[in-house]
C-alpha cells in the first residue's frame, strides 16, 4: 500500500478522450515527464494505486492525455474521472537550486513561518500578474524575496518570514 506521505498531488483526471481509453490529466507539475517515470498514482475508492501509463502526449501547458494500461475504451476509462493524482516523492528528480520552475510547481508546498509555524499548503498559485501570489487556505502571500527566506525543494517546504500585519488581516 502507498502511504499519504510518500506521493504529493499532481492534478485530476477531468474526462475521457476519444474512444480508445485515453484521459485528459489537467496538471500542475509534469514531473512524471521530467522524471521519465512509467507510473502515476490515482486514489481509488480512498486508496493510493499505481497506474502504469502506455503513453501519453501533452495538449497544453496544463493538460496532457494520457493511456493507461489496461484501460482500453472510454468506457473503462470514464472510471477515471474526477480521480486526484500523485506522484512518488522518491521519484522526483534531483532539484538544484539554479533551477528555473513554473509558478505551479509550488502547489502543494508546506508553508512555515519564523513566527507563527505551520500555515499550511500552498492551495495555489496567482502568477496572471507580476505581483505572485501563493494562496495558503485564506491566506495571500506575496511570492517576494523580502517574505520567502528559504525553499526546500525535497522536502517541499517553503519557509518564510511576514509581517506579523499580514497574517493579523487574516484573523
Amino acid at each position: 500500500m502507498i502511504a499519504e506521505d510518500k506521493v504529493y498531488r499532481i492534478g485530476q483526471i477531468t474526462r475521457t478522450h476519444g474512444v480508445k481509453g485515453e484521459v485528459a490529466l489537467s496538471f500542475t507539475d509534469d514531473v512524471w515527464d521530467r522524471a521519465d517515470a512509467d507510473y502515476l498514482v490515482l486514489r481509488i475508492d480512498g486508496i493510493l494505486v499505481p497506474f502504469f501509463m502506455e503513453e501519453y502526449r501533452f495538449r497544453s501547458n496544463t493538460v496532457a492525455l494520457v493511456k493507461f494500461l489496461g484501460y482500453d475504451t472510454s468506457e473503462e476509462a470514464r472510471e477515471l474521472c474526477g480521480t486526484d493524482v500523485y506522484f512518488p516523492y522518491e521519484l522526483t528528480p534531483d532539484v538544484q537550486p539554479d533551477d528555473e520552475f513554473a509558478w505551479s510547481h509550488f502547489t502543494g508546498f508546506r508553508v512555515v513561518d519564523r513566527q507563527a509555524g505551520f500555515l499550511g499548503e500552498i492551495d495555489q498559485v496567482d502568477d496572471s500578474t507580476s505581483n505572485v501570489l501563493f494562496y495558503v487556505g485564506s491566506l495571500m502571500i506575496p511570492a517576494v524575496e523580502e517574505f520567502v527566506m528559504e525553499i526546500d525543494h525535497a522536502g517541499r517546504t517553503v519557509l518564510v518570514d511576514l509581517p506579523s500585519e499580514l497574517l493579523d488581516l487574516n484573523e
